[in-house]
């Protein structure tokens, strides 16, 4: 492999890294799912260098369309906006994007389709990223080329919910590259667009559940609103309620109609029947009437077409003049009693939709489309579907509106009252006193028992006020669930009745249905009256004499009993009391179901939250993951880089630094001759002096054997680097095994030589090594050095920062002993220290320069990953991060950090001389 080609392939996984690091970024920015996936195909153009990337999403139907896509120069058509036909993308290959994750290439210069499957179909086990070429059907060759695309590559995007841990993902659309001309989709891209779906899917899960928490504080919001305006008494605000509900529903009209006083309130758009209906009202006439005589108690009717409805033939004329067709019927009963109905309207409206291309109903459909221009549907007389969300919450308003619309009656019934008064004076002027007195003690009890959303302080309330107002010995609440007394409050030394069951055989079914009607029984005397007898020792047992019970039903279902015990002497219980205690229950009623909603509300919210930061940490543990695999990479490559040189140079270096000795042998030898002729032949051949003279041969004899040795100097140096490039690559010794960690250190300080000398602008680093008598200690050699690597870069670029501190006039090196210990040097200098713990347990090592320092606030983040402060194309942030994450997890170690602005930066490095042994976990 070339030096190009390496950082080729650096550079491409630089981008992969920057591209996944601004996914996540924006994910974590935005909640706007759209903005997210303009995000996404905009970045994921510009690392495929695509001529068109788009996101396409599956509707129900099957079809889909583009919602996002970004495209280089217009070198293809935009297709943002249109929608596809269903058989466009068959059956089969959404099934095997789904099942298999499988991602598609299609070449259609060479007329094959490459699939690679993200996961086995048979055992559900992720696969391997391979590419399975086949030659693919010439009907997608013709669409593509009709798309003017020549290679395209789409990976499926999957929506999985993660409030339903075991259920299946589904298909929620595609990510689609576009080439207008033939290329080599690479493994490692098909791998990058694999993440960045993942990220998408991550976007789209987010933003459900954004969406689902919106909507129910909307419906929650909605409710209190409404509840508001018809509990406010003693003026109920019914045509502001139904303008609340009816905005609430987007609809353009609706009506509520009482049945009792044949009141109608409107608001909006309103049906009206023609005159040969006889009858002005469409709640009065009798196809509405029967309909609403077959309707049961709580069922809610709606329809998105009314002209659709059989049962509303003859009604759909009043219709005829509005833009109405979407309908909601609520009826509304009390006590299974109908009083009356809520109607909710939405209007129609027309859509259009841009198609990729006329689709024609005929076998033309199987052929692949031969143009795109665009096509626009339009379909008329539409209404929008109601939703589940709609029907929950009409079910949730069919209580509220029925409570209101009886306290309204019930109201007005006492207002008749007062207008007859003068009549009936003498009469009627105690009674009304009573309930007059009674309305009020029932709005304080209410105000009282609904001051709490608490269940069981609801509860509690309720049986203090109630037994305080009927002045009885006891009044407890049964519930049906637990067929239990779960609250009492009683008066003098009685008997407890917590927590005690009734007898089944007391009370058969029939008393439970009578209930859950409404039935309300006053018993005056146990003794006399007519009970069963298994029902008298019953409630002689607990010493009751008389009682009186009221249902406490929410919506149409039993929830409990609301009863009252007189346990001194028998009581006749007065209408005006039975009538009490049976609004009580009601309130009753309200208030449980109020309690029971702000419990679930508070459960989805601490759900949501739990979900929220379940969420937060495995994107934390994907971001380290991630982090520890790049870094990992990183240094494999470096580490086989550095042994592969060292393994070249190695071997001619032995040969210069095996044969020097030798040479330098020989030459003595020749020398020794050579001195041997001039003492035996003194006078040479004139020839031979003038070479003498011309190559000065005293000289000669001089230098040569200097030249030999500073030769050997030179390559004792080069061995000595070589054996360090080993030592710091360390590729023989990736286990855990015994080292001296001095060598690693002084092999990481060779290395980094070139960065420690000085120049014109820049005194050089001194390096100060303090080194304890230490043993060698069981460790990975290689992270290690990995992390004496970046402590001592950032060392080395802190200092380098700080350069303009040292100024030229500050060179000189303090020598005392103080000067180093008590005065920082004016030389930018690297402290390193090891010494072993007193129990020879751990080792320390401690590394600080006399840099600049660094802020509280900076300190605080720097073994965060992707943090940094150097410049741009300095640092990636991750060299600090993975370094502690090597200390901690790697080896149990402790790795710190001392610094203060101005005082220079020091880490504190403590591991164990043997790692301490796994615990195995056994089954």
């Amino acid at each position: 492999m070339t030096s190009t080609d390496k950082l080729n392939g650096l550079q491409q996984g630089l981008d992969q890294e920057s591209l996944l690091h601004r996914m996540i970024k924006q994910i974590r920015r935005s909640l706007d799912l759209q903005e997210i996936l303009t995000t996404t195909v905009t970045e994921v153009r510009l690392f495929l260098r695509a001529d068109r990337v788009k996101v396409y999403r599956f509707d129900t139907s099957g079809s889909g369309e583009v919602i996002a896509e970004s495209i280089y120069n217009e070198r293809l058509p935009s297709l943002l906006g249109l929608r596809f036909p269903v058989h466009d993308i068959p059956e089969a290959a959404r099934e095997m994007f789904l099942l298999a994750g499988q991602r598609s290439i299609v070449d259609v210069a060479n007329q094959k389709i490459g699939l690679s499957p993200l996961q086995s179909t048979e055992t559900g086990k992720r696969l391997q990223t391979n590419i399975y070429y086949r030659q693919v059907d010439p009907c997608h060759i013709q669409y593509l080329k009709a798309m003017g695309v020549q290679s395209s590559l789409v990976v499926p995007i999957l929506d999985r919910d993660p409030q339903e841990q075991s259920a299946k993902p589904k298909l929620w659309g595609l990510l689609v590259a576009h080439h207008s001309e033939p290329r080599k989709i690479l493994k490692r891209e098909i791998k990058v667009l694999q993440q960045v779906a993942d990220q998408v899917a991550i976007a789209i899960a987010q933003s459900n559940l954004l969406t689902a928490a919106l909507t129910q504080q909307k419906q929650e919001a909605t409710i209190n609103r409404v509840t508001t305006l018809l509990h406010k008494l003693p003026t109920i605000q019914l045509q502001g309620a139904i303008e609340e509900v009816i905005t609430a529903f987007s609809g353009v009209g609706g009506r509520l109609y009482i049945q009792q006083s044949r009141e109608l309130y409107t608001w909006g758009d309103q049906p009206t029947l023609p005159y040969e209906l006889d009858s002005s009202i469409i709640e009065q006439h009798p196809t509405w009437q029967n309909w609403m005589t077959e309707c049961k108690p709580g069922n809610i009717w709606a329809t998105s077409d009314l002209y659709k409805e059989p049962h509303l033939r003859v009604l759909a004329l009043a219709f005829r003049s509005t833009q109405i067709r979407g309908l909601m019927v609520i009826p509304l009963y009390y006590r299974e009693q109908f009083i009356g109905v809520l109607s909710i309207f939405r209007a129609e409206f027309e859509t259009e939709i841009l198609w990729a291309g006329r689709c024609e109903q005929n076998r033309r459909q199987l052929l692949p489309q031969l143009s795109f221009e665009v096509w626009r549907e339009q379909k008329k007389g539409q209404a929008p579907e109601w939703k589940p969300e709609d029907m929950t919450l009409a079910q949730a308003l069919y209580d509220h509106f029925s409570m209101a619309i009886q306290q309204q009656q019930i109201y007005k019934e006492v207002q008749a009252l007062n207008a007859n008064l003068e009549l009936r004076v003498q009469e009627q002027t105690a009674e009304l006193e009573k309930s007059l007195l009674l309305t009020k003690v029932i709005k304080q009890i209410t105000e009282q028992i609904r001051s709490t959303l608490d269940l069981q302080t609801t509860l509690q309330t309720i049986v203090s006020e109630v037994r305080s107002l009927l002045n009885s010995d006891r009044v407890v609440i049964f519930q049906l669930n637990s067929k239990s007394v779960i609250v009492e409050e009683m008066n003098g030394n009685w008997q407890s009745v917590l927590g005690v069951n009734a007898p089944v055989e007391c009370f058969p079914n029939e008393h439970r249905n009578l209930y859950s009607r409404g039935r309300v029984r006053a018993i005056n005397n146990v003794s006399t009256d007519s009970l069963s007898d298994c029902h008298r020792e019953f409630l002689q047992s607990l010493q009751i004499q008389a009682n009186l019970t009221v249902p406490i039903n929410i919506g149409i279902e039993l929830w409990g009993l609301l009863i009252a015990h007189e346990c001194n002497a028998p009581r006749n219980w007065q209408d005006i009391e039975i009538d009490l205690l049976q609004q009580l229950g009601d309130q009753a009623a309200i208030a449980i179901q109020q309690a029971q909603l702000y419990e679930q509300t508070c459960k989805a919210e601490t759900e949501a939250r739990n979900k929220a930061e379940q969420l937060g940490k495995t994107l934390h543990k994907l971001q380290e993951t991630q982090t520890r695999l790049i870094q990992t990479e990183k240094m494999s490559g470096l580490g086989q880089l550095v042994a592969g040189i060292a393994h070249e140079i190695n071997n001619p270096v032995n040969f210069i630094y095996g044969n020097l000795c030798h040479a330098s042998d020989y030459i003595e030898q020749l020398l020794e001759i050579l001195r041997l002729y001039q003492l035996y032949y003194p006078d040479p051949h004139s020839e031979i002096s003038a070479a003498i003279e011309a190559v000065d041969f005293e000289f000669l004899v001089e230098d040569l054997p200097r030249i030999i040795t500073s030769m050997q100097v030179g390559s004792d140096r080069i061995r000595s680097i070589v054996l360090s490039l080993r030592n710091f690559s360390r590729l023989d010794e990736a286990e855990n095994k015994r080292v001296d960690l001095h060598e690693g250190i002084d092999s990481t300080l060779l290395i980094l030589q070139h960065q420690l000398k000085g120049n014109d602008e820049f005194p050089g680093i001194r390096v100060i090594k303090d080194y304890g008598n230490i043993p060698t200690i069981e460790c990975y050699a290689g992270q290690m050095n990995q992390v004496f690597m970046n402590i001592f870069s950032n060392a080395i670029d802190a200092l380098e920062m700080g350069n303009g501190e040292w100024g030229m006039g500050n060179w000189e090196m303090g020598t005392g002993e103080e000067d180093k210990q008590d005065k920082p040097s004016s030389v930018p200098t690297i402290h390193i220290s090891t010494r072993i713990s007193a129990d020879n347990s751990r080792l320390l090592i401690r590394i600080s320069d006399n840099g600049p320092g660094m802020t509280p606030e900076i300190k605080k983040r720097i073994f965060d990953p992707f943090y940094t402060t150097k410049p741009v194309g300095r640092g990636t942030g991750l060299g600090l991060a993975i370094s502690y994450q090597i200390i901690a997890e790697k080896h149990c170690g402790i790795m710190e950090c001392i610094s203060e602005p101005g005082k220079g930066t020091e880490f504190w490095i403590e591991i164990p001389v043997k790692p301490p042994a796994k615990i195995v976990h056994s089954r």
